[in-house]
């Protein structure tokens, strides 16, 4: 159809089409990415100073807010666990003991001792800092008796970035994928804040944000920084190299190296933690060098997905109805 001038007008139809392209546009789907190497953590808890120059790289780089710090009387670790704005985490397992002589030496007692006690006072060196109102609540510190089988394990924690997520397998909305770099991603813009990731992880790492947006939220493993080809902001920030950013597989023969040169000198209680398929049956992209027991490090030694419950909680609510279908069924016959 031409106009008054000979230029061809859009139809009726076309127009329509075009309005439908532009409605049915949300929902195209693009195509995939370019797949990318598996990207992932070697954290060395052995290299670990405890600094917590990762913890504050990581808010600083994703703009999250400042954690308060909280003494809770039985451990210097002032920032306490992961959290909706707290994605990494500094670990600290004080193992310190203390003796409690008696009269026999021989009798003597080995008691867990708190890091503060008020019954041995130190000496006041300068003036009290814990009268100043800032650091009101600050507990007294006090001399401990140090032994040679005493000491601080530290652990600088983060999503484990599963081969095989629970928390995306318990998303509703689809928010939650793994991205090019088989890194486990939360899509705020999708999530619903239901919280059944939070739930579904055996680890305590995704967390919803109750006083912000309700939403969940945890480690995205700089996926902004990785597109640029650049280190995550904690590795980066990391003066040790206690963690360790790189492709997955090198990062597997790296970390077991440096489990073979540990054990030759000595720890031979040192071992990996989710560099082999068998956890959450696929492993984790961010997986860990102890020196101690999982449990000691607050980590579940057989972690476990809640799906694998389901099949045998769904077969036992079949077979009851089953049961009661039966009895009711006996029950009629008989009026």
């Amino acid at each position: 159809m031409s106009d008054h001038n000979g230029q061809v007008s859009a139809t009726p139809i076309t127009e329509r089409v075009q309005q439908l392209t532009q409605l049915l546009a949300p929902f195209k789907k693009e195509k995939p990415l370019p797949e990318q190497p598996k990207m992932g953590f070697f954290t060395d808890t052995s290299l670990c100073i405890g600094c917590k120059a990762c913890e504050i790289a990581c808010k600083q780089w994703n703009q999250l807010p400042a954690t308060t710090p909280e003494w809770t009387g039985t451990s210097y670790d002032n920032t306490q666990s992961l959290g909706a704005t707290t994605w990494r985490h500094v670990q600290f397992i004080e193992q310190i003991e203390r003796r409690i002589p008696h009269v026999n030496a021989s009798d003597e007692k080995v008691l867990k001792l708190p890091l503060f006690e008020m019954d041995t006072p130190v000496p006041q060196m300068g003036m009290d800092l814990s009268a100043l109102p800032e650091l009101a609540g600050t507990p007294t510190g006090t001399a401990l008796p140090f032994f040679s089988t005493d000491r601080w394990l530290m652990r600088s924690d983060v999503c484990k970035h599963c081969a095989n997520a629970p928390c995306q397998e318990a998303c509703p909305t689809g928010a939650i994928i793994h991205t090019e770099f088989d890194t486990v991603y939360v899509q705020q813009d999708i999530c619903n804040g239901c919280g059944y990731c939070v739930v579904a992880c055996p680890f305590d790492v995704i967390a919803r944000d109750s006083e912000g947006d309700g939403q969940a939220h945890k480690c995205t493993l700089c996926y902004d920084r990785l597109k640029d080809g650049m280190k995550p902001a904690c590795a980066k920030a990391c003066p040790t190299d206690s963690i360790q950013f790189g492709e997955v597989e090198q990062l597997k023969r790296d970390a077991q190296e440096r489990l073979g040169f540990l054990q030759e000198r000595g720890l031979t209680d040192a071992r990996l933690y989710g560099a082999d398929d068998k956890i959450l049956e696929g492993g984790l992209n961010s997986f860990f060098l102890l020196l101690d027991e999982p449990e000691t490090y607050n980590l579940p030694s057989n972690p476990a997905r809640p799906s694998n419950h389901v099949l045998p909680t769904s077969l036992g609510v079949i077979v009851t109805a089953a049961v009661m279908g039966l009895i009711g069924t006996f029950f009629f016959k008989q009026e």
